[in-house]
């Protein structure tokens, strides 16, 4: 029902306000509205945030959204802040505006002498209502009042002068924070959940722990499995890179049916599998165990125990991946056949995406025995959690029902609201987008495959201000099922390309181990299969080596964390802002760590440009936007390059040349202070 001034398409609101949408602590996000009324009376607008216990925040006003011609289309919005993880909700607040009405009014007839004393008598009466409804103490206000109405009532002085004491900047402000309003109108409330700022910001490094510490047996040339001990040696070099969080694969026992070998051959012959056919740990389940187990190789649940408080100690939360999917031979498959999909002759079903076929994996079917299939999955999470993980990664979420993963994330909210659920889901946008609006906290998304400056563009705008009350991005750069072209071909540029990008354009941002040593090869032309993939085999790796003889991209991984971490511009999802350049490879963004509007002079702002071409030298000019960054019309300001240490003068329009083979991108922090 419309409200006596309507309020409608308020945004942000997920499925007409059925579900929330997302924040984070400290995170400002935008709340916009079309808000209008009958007539030509002028109109106010708020919002006002409700806390998780049911307490009010001060309402912020809502200001209109200029067009491109610098119009309003009746469109309001106000950026707002919540400061508490929990259940939160947001009301916009519309009302008549008399006090506005009668500025727009007075302006111009009292300057065409069209009712004079008529609307300064007008203008008296509001500003008593606003001074009567003043509190007692301070009495300043009060008295910037008093000598606004003494004017109004002041025959014998000037008119321009009596005007010019009603609109002073002090009434001005004082008006704007005490309005009066009538026909209030409330829509609302709208709900929105706010998460632990790690749902929001984060660097992620992924590693398998059997390849942690792992070797070759010099006799037999057998390798010899990494464990969680080994693993564990490997935590402070991925601490001092930066990393907030280390990502495990699988860690539960791999079958042995159809196990995989190098490069993704399948074993024939029967018997156990040869001896270094480690198999895919996405094949969870053996006579070993099941979800809740651990691989024999690795350790005991006491050493998974070990390695958690370890990472802890060194500031990493440890993220497990939950992949809802079984080996021939898991204990499930015989103890709960009615949980998989059985063909027409009897056997079950293989997981497909044909023409691929997963002979190690029996994909579970959630029709037949939904909730005893969902409380076991329940069980299997909370199992994990009581051993110290926070964050689960989702292996393809979008093979299962979407029902169940509302169910599922609500059920361990309503407990555990500080376990976070990251959504592998490569797939079309409507499901990807879907389960982040049903509860995932953050998304893979299609980052890998953007790489040329239009579509990065369109896609940074999509992810940071479209679809960001639903889908929190992590900008994976590599995964152990994705090397993309672009790194296979562009030789070392191209991975620092890559990792700028993804770094300082989205607040979460992520690492398969491996990419410091650029790695590349893939498995034949034209596939995104690394060769010798480590989904299938042991990887044994020469971090020391590479560290030696100072060919490894850690130290550049290492400054991008720490400009992450110092900076909270780049921490923030919603404040990019595109800028304009005169070349099709070169991309400029910019971000500031506060709302437009609100942008103190000493506000974070961050601008990168970005060579997209690791093979060419590239130059151009690049025009900025100085409104997006909160700086007035022809400023000039000083500019600190982060990766090199240079110092610069900047303005609107800049000439920019990158070498992607020395530097292919310029981190700029700005230093500028009102004159």
């Amino acid at each position: 029902m419309v409200g006596r001034i309507p309020v409608i398409d308020v945004t942000p609101v997920l499925a007409g306000g059925s579900a929330p949408a997302k924040a984070s602590v400290g995170e400002p996000f935008p709340v916009s509205a079309t808000v209008f009324r009958e007539g030509h009376d002028r109109l106010g607008a708020e919002v006002v945030l409700v806390a998780p216990d049911g307490s009010r925040r001060p309402p912020v006003r809502m200001e209109p959204v200029p067009t491109v011609d610098r119009h309003t289309v009746d469109r309001y919005r106000a950026w707002v802040t919540p400061d508490e993880p929990g259940a939160w909700s947001f009301e916009v607040q519309a009302w008549s505006d008399p006090i506005g009405t009668w500025q727009h009014d007075a302006g111009i007839k009292i300057r065409a002498d069209v009712d004079t004393e008529l609307m300064f008598t007008e203008g008296r009466l509001l500003l008593e209502r606003v001074s009567k409804s003043l509190p007692s103490r301070p009495r300043g206000p009060r008295t910037v009042l008093a000598g606004a109405i003494a004017a109004a009532e002041d025959t014998e002085r000037p008119v321009p002068a009596r005007l010019a004491a009603m609109e002073s900047p002090e009434v001005t402000a004082l008006l704007r924070a005490h309005p009066l309003r009538e026909l209030v109108t409330v829509e609302g409330p709208f709900p929105i959940f706010v998460d632990r700022p790690r749902a929001l910001y984060g660097s992620w490094y992924e590693f398998f722990p059997r390849s942690e510490g792992a070797r070759i047996k010099k006799k037999t040339g057998k390798v010899v499995s990494g464990t969680f001990a080994t693993a564990a040696k490997r935590l402070p070099a991925v601490a001092d890179m930066g990393f907030d969080v280390i990502y495990l694969p699988p860690i539960h026992p791999i079958g042995e049916v159809n196990r995989k070998g190098p490069n993704n051959t399948v074993q024939t012959e029967p018997g156990p599998p040869p001896a270094d056919w480690s198999g895919s740990p996405w094949a969870i389940g053996s006579k070993d165990g099941g979800h809740d187990a651990i691989h024999p190789d690795l350790g005991t649940l006491k050493d998974f125990d070990a390695f958690v408080s370890r990472a802890r100690r060194l500031g990493l939360e440890v993220a497990l991946d939950l992949a809802l999917q079984c080996a021939p031979d898991h204990p499930w498959v015989t103890e709960h056949p009615e949980w998989f999909t059985t063909r027409a002759d009897g056997t079950i079903a293989y997981a497909e995406n044909p023409p691929k076929k997963y002979q190690d994996i029996y994909p579970l079917n959630f029709d037949n025995d939904y909730d005893g299939l969902a409380a076991e999955v329940l069980r299997v999470v909370r199992h994990w959690m009581d051993h110290g993980v926070r964050i689960f990664r989702v292996d393809n979420p979008h093979t299962k029902p979407v029902a169940f993963w509302e169910w599922l994330l609500g059920e361990v909210r309503r407990t555990d609201p500080d376990v976070l659920f990251l959504s592998e889901a490569f797939t079309r946008p409507p499901m990807l987008q879907t389960l982040g609006a049903v509860g995932f906290h953050q998304s893979y998304t299609y980052f890998t495959w953007r790489t040329a400056k239009d579509e990065i563009e369109d896609y940074l705008l999509e992810v940071s201000s479209e679809s960001a009350h639903r889908v929190r991005p992590n900008f994976f750069v590599n995964t152990p099922d994705i090397l993309h072209e672009f790194l296979q071909y562009g030789g070392p540029a191209a991975f620092k390309i890559r990792a700028v990008l993804a770094s300082m354009s989205a607040p979460s941002w992520g690492v398969y181990a491996g990419y410091e040593l650029y790695e590349h090869v893939a498995v034949r032309p034209g596939s995104e299969e690394y060769l010798d993939s480590e989904k299938y085999q042991i990887r044994v790796r020469d971090w020391a080596g590479a560290d030696e003889a100072g060919t490894s991209l850690a130290p550049y991984l290492t400054r991008l964390n720490e400009l992450r971490r110092a900076h909270p511009a780049l921490q923030q999802l919603r404040n990019l802002r595109v800028h304009a350049t005169e070349d099709d490879h070169v991309l400029c963004f910019s971000k500031v760590d506060a709302p437009p509007g609100e942008m103190p002079p000493d506000a974070d702002r961050v601008i990168v440009v970005l060579n997209l071409d690791p093979h060419a030298t590239r130059t151009t000019h690049v025009h900025l936007d100085l409104a997006a960054l909160g700086l007035p019309e022809g400023a000039t300001f000083a500019v600190h390059e982060e990766l090199t240490g240079t110092d610069w003068t900047w303005g609107e329009h800049n000439f920019v040349q990158l070498d992607p083979q020395v530097e292919p991108a310029h981190v700029l922090s700005v230093r500028w202070s009102p004159r």
